[in-house]
């Protein structure tokens, strides 16, 4: 199936040409074969028809990008997290690799040791059975044990995981590669695999009680488990 993205909006709208801005770059930045295709309303009828959430929407394969489907308005604004009107990069991302439904998805980080093994556990918990997931780093260390418990609270094993160096994967399987790096510089990964960065605070270098260190590890785990559902999201026919 044909990769498709379509930006609905209407003139004037403040935040279109920055929607557009974002999505190029994602598709450029992904290698995508499709050139974006902006649908631009002329009337509240034309909206309730397009079923348009707001500008800018934003479709991939005919899908909202925060997987909405209503109720249809007129011609309004729409805002997306943090109350901006144009949808963060990372979810332009999410919906694009989620069509494009890659057979191997690799997380990194540098020690393989709290972000990127949470990854894996949860996009082994979401992604379809046909898929691998692996996770490395560069300088593999250990799990770090409130990553173990904080993906034990949403019911996700990881206790058994060994932190793996890059070196260590199988690069001619792996066709989507997601850096987790925020503070770090990020390994490299040789290969012909798509790219996308999503930079998350490194929990384990938040100090204070075990409750406070732990609570870190609970908020990168949600963010992960957000933006994971998106990519996940098994309606792809």
């Amino acid at each position: 199936m044909p990769l498709t993205i379509e930006i609905f909006g209407f003139e004037g709208c403040p935040h279109l040409d920055a929607a557009r801005e974002v999505v190029q770059a994602v598709a450029q930045d992904l290698r995508i074969d499709a050139t974006p295709k902006a649908v631009l309303l002329g009337s509240d009828e034309e909206a309730r028809q397009a079923g348009f959430l707001g500008s800018p929407t934003i479709r991939v394969n005919g899908r909202d990008l925060e997987r909405r489907d209503g109720p249809a308005v007129g011609l309004t604004c729409r805002l997306y997290e943090g109350g901006t009107g144009v949808p963060p990069r990372w979810m332009v991302e999410a919906a694009v690799l989620n069509a494009l439904a890659p057979r191997g998805i690799l997380f990194l980080c540098v020690q393989n040791s709290a972000r990127s093994p949470m990854a894996e556990g949860i996009a082994r918990r979401l992604a379809r059975s046909n898929v691998e997931v692996f996770s490395a780093g560069s300088s593999p260390a250990t799990v770090n044990p409130l990553a173990i418990e904080a993906l034990a609270e949403i019911g996700v094993d990881i206790s058994g995981h060994r932190s793996k160096a890059v070196s260590e994967v199988p690069a001619d399987r792996v066709e989507a590669v997601i850096t987790l790096c925020a503070e770090e510089v990020c390994p490299t990964f040789l290969g012909g695999a798509r790219r996308v960065h999503w930079g998350l605070p490194d929990p384990a270098r938040v100090p204070g009680t075990r409750e406070a260190r732990l609570q870190a590890f609970r908020e990168v785990r949600d963010e992960l488990l957000r933006r994971l559902t998106l990519l996940f999201d098994p309606v792809r026919e």
